[in-house]
């Protein structure tokens, strides 16, 4: 990750200087991922020279924020990131006065696009950013202004990382940002991955899969794989021959792959979830004449009405479902022994440990929590982020059950599930893959939901 910043000062004596604005833009080595703007108070009085030349007046910066207002937000923005300014020596040094100002250590590695511009465009009369963005036809607005200059930066920026045919920016970011550096067999790996959402497969020499992991940054998670120390990192390290990945858009959708194919290929080295991510589960169990309520680790052949990471949590739940319909603890795997349970010693219980209340009418009242299960329709699909502009993913549910996901341009309709099944890829549905999807629908993580009762489904 790249933080490109300018910078607009008081002007004055060396390290007396005061920042008057300053503007930083996030990005991923593709685009802007994050952004921050703002005039500043420097508590100090403004060079006629300079205030001539930006147009920033003491006027201006009266009711500014002051930098220590700031502070906490330009160390967020900037954290894990190289900076990235035309003249990064004046931009850095002056971030960490102002750091040093107030007690604290600022520092950041940097990169400098005057450096770079002059390896990789010698050709170019000026390297200064006005005269060298308007010979490469880069639009610039606000000249000597933080926001213009620094978006004029990210343009040359991408640029020149266009031109590093060598990738020396790219292997400086790497060896700069971490102290363990990726051994240099590793460089040409990680420059070909995406910074985007999916999933990715490690394999050895012979191909074998070492390991299945997804991540929001692709390139990102399997360079921080490379740099650590852990055991599980090491292991990669030292087996790593080659690695493939799959562009999801969706995070769901990438979820759902790395969890399923987990399974499928069980890695070496991924030893959680080869099994499940979600162990324990709640089901009913209708054996017995009074139907039992079970907390159980989850069993491939059984039917749960919702599965967990850990058992606390199920239990926790478990208690509430039991006090608020009444249901007795003797009939559930909370309770093994004879006599009224305690429930009933509380009121809170009708009596099924005690045979006074008829099996059917508690077997009803458990079978309300069926429910809990349930999508929000019997058919539909769950829209998402694509892999590119102009497309979207969807996750297919029909009648209660995940049947796969695929994708779709913006101007093509999904009109009837014949035509939704064609461009599908099918997945098998499990307790984890119901899980992941409840987590995402409870928590409004996806763009919309279309049910399928309607008579055309329109991506637009």
């Amino acid at each position: 990750m790249y933080a490109i910043l300018d910078i607009e000062t008081t002007g004055g004596k060396y390290n007396e200087e005061g920042i008057t604005e300053i503007a930083i833009y996030q990005h991923d080595g593709q685009k802007v991922t994050d952004q921050f703007i703002s005039l500043v108070n420097p508590e100090r009085p403004i060079q006629p020279f300079v205030e001539k030349l930006t147009g920033i007046n003491s006027k201006m910066l009266r009711s500014a924020p002051r930098f220590f207002e700031l502070a906490k937000r330009i160390i967020e923005i900037t954290e894990n990131c190289l900076i990235v300014a035309h003249n990064a020596d004046f931009d850095y040094r002056i971030l960490r006065t102002e750091f040093k100002r107030l007690g604290y250590n600022f520092e950041r590695n940097s990169l400098c696009t005057v450096t770079l511009s002059q390896q990789l465009l010698p050709e170019m009369e000026s390297h200064k950013l006005g005269k060298l963005v308007r010979s490469l036809g880069i639009p610039i607005s606000d000249r000597h202004r933080a926001q213009g200059d620094a978006m004029a930066t990210v343009k040359l920026f991408e640029l020149l990382l266009e031109k590093d045919s060598s990738k020396e920016i790219l292997k400086s970011q790497i060896k700069a940002l971490h102290v363990n550096q990726v051994a240099s067999k590793y460089l040409a790996i990680i420059e070909e991955l995406p910074t985007s959402t999916g999933v990715y497969y490690l394999h050895n020499a012979v191909g074998d899969v070492l390991y299945i992991g997804k991540s929001k940054n692709i390139q990102q998670r399997v360079r921080a794989h490379l740099t650590a120390t852990d055991r599980k990192s090491q292991k990669i390290q030292k087996k790593l021959h080659k690695v493939n990945f799959e562009n999801t858009g969706s995070e769901l959708i990438a979820l759902l792959k790395e969890q399923l194919e987990i399974k499928k290929n069980q890695p070496k080295i991924n030893k959680d979830g080869r099994y499940r991510l979600y162990p324990m589960g709640i089901r009913i169990d209708k054996t017995t004449p009074y139907h039992q309520l079970v907390l159980e680790q989850v069993r491939s052949k059984e039917d749960y009405l919702v599965v967990f990471k850990n058992g606390r949590v199920a239990k926790h739940l478990m208690l509430r479902w039991m006090e608020t319909h009444a249901l007795c603890h003797k009939h559930s795997s909370l309770q093994e022994s004879d006599g009224a349970c305690y429930a009933y010693k509380n009121d809170n219980c009708k009596g099924a440990c005690l045979e006074e209340e008829p099996p059917e009418q508690y077997n009803a009242r458990l079978e309300t929590l069926n429910g809990v299960r349930d999508y929000p329709h019997n058919d539909f699909l769950m829209i998402d982020q694509g892999r590119k502009d102009g497309e979207k993913s969807f996750i297919y549910i029909e009648n209660q059950c995940f049947k796969g996901y695929g994708f779709f341009e913006l101007n093509h309709q999904i009109k009837t599930p014949e035509k939704i099944q064609h461009r599908m890829t099918p997945m098998e549905e499990n307790s984890d893959c119901r899980a992941l999807i409840q987590a995402h629908l409870k928590k409004n993580k996806y763009k919309k939901l279309i049910p399928l009762e309607v008579t055309e489904v329109n991506s637009n």
